[in-house]
């Protein structure tokens, strides 16, 4: 039996400035016993985002954080992908909505350029855990579904509104919490990650 890379009272730094998230792997890590810190918390730097894929860009930011903070750091980077546009928007999902975090107009491009026939899409999720001696490992959930309009629900965030997972009748924004929560991008992305690092 392997040792687990991360362990009852460990800290470990969450490559965020975003309060929800935090709240979100706060819990989730609660039951390991691994105290959650934000990189918005130790007030470190955000890296620059130069990677093309997923993966890279997570790894970009949990390896800054890691070796700012001296502590195993967890980033994750996340976003839709349509087909119809051949995969964008992407790695720039945020940045579609602009620094003014405008999802409503973010979705209404997306419905604009995917027309009646293709709608076929998919949230990725890549979690990257990077230690200060610049190791790296990097976990990818998935989840397809189909864009759906107009946007509907109101929970959730981002393109919530107009992904409906493959098998539900619902958008994620129609679900609960905890309903996205079980069959999310990220959710997938942090069982794979659990197991290899917690369990």
């Amino acid at each position: 039996m392997t040792q687990p890379l991360l362990k009852s009272g460990d800290r470990l730094v969450l490559a965020t400035h975003n309060a929800g998230k935090l709240a979100e792997f706060s819990a989730l890590m609660a039951e390991f016993g691994i105290t959650v810190l934000s990189a918005g918390e130790l007030n470190l730097p955000e890296p620059e985002e130069t990677a093309t894929t997923f993966a890279g860009n997570a790894a970009i930011k949990a390896l800054a954080a890691a070796q700012a903070a001296n502590l195993p750091a967890l980033a994750d980077d996340s976003g839709l992908c349509v087909s119809a546009l051949g995969g964008a928007p992407g790695i720039y999902s945020a940045r579609w909505a602009g620094p003014e975090k405008d999802f409503n107009g973010a979705m209404a491009r997306i419905e604009e350029g995917i027309g009646k026939d293709e709608r076929n899409a998919w949230f990725v999720c890549v979690l990257c855990l990077a230690f200060p001696d610049g190791r790296t490992q990097s976990f990818e959930g998935r989840i397809d579904g189909q864009i759906v309009w107009p946007p509907r629900g109101a929970n959730g965030h981002g393109y919530d509104p107009i992904f409906e997972p493959e098998n539900e009748t619902r958008s994620f924004a129609q679900m609960t919490d905890e309903e996205k929560n079980a069959i999310s991008h990220r959710a997938r992305a942090f069982a794979a990650f659990r197991k290899a690092c917690l369990d």
